[in-house]
């Protein structure tokens, strides 16, 4: 009375889809792809190109901001290392990379 009768259920089509609905489905990744590519991938390394290039341009005297927020004045060059010139008679060297950016002349004073 409370329970209802059981039927038999029919087996599920088979799997055998066509080739347009099997693209129809991976449409959306793709889109999704060519979003995050166009709109994280792309920029990061057009920015990682940018800092390179700045980077290898370094020449002695150039007025920089590290990444630690110190403005200095380049004073010796090394292939990884450069010593940055903080104030008179203040000096530390540091990774090139740690070079944020590369002030106009006569920033500092």
């Amino acid at each position: 009375m409370f329970i209802s009768s059981a039927f038999a259920q029919t087996a599920p089509a088979a799997a055998g889809g066509d080739m347009q609905s099997t693209l129809m489905n991976m449409l959306p990744i793709l889109v999704m792809f060519g979003v995050l590519y166009l709109v994280m991938i792309r920029p990061q390394m057009k920015k990682q190109k940018e800092h390179k290039s700045m980077i290898e341009s370094i020449v002695k005297g150039d007025e920089v901001v590290t990444a630690g927020g110190f403005l200095g004045r380049v004073s010796k060059l090394g292939d990884a290392f450069i010593s940055v010139e903080l104030a008179t008679g203040v000096e530390v060297q540091m990774q090139r990379s740690a070079v944020v950016q590369v002030l106009p002349k006569g920033t500092m004073k």
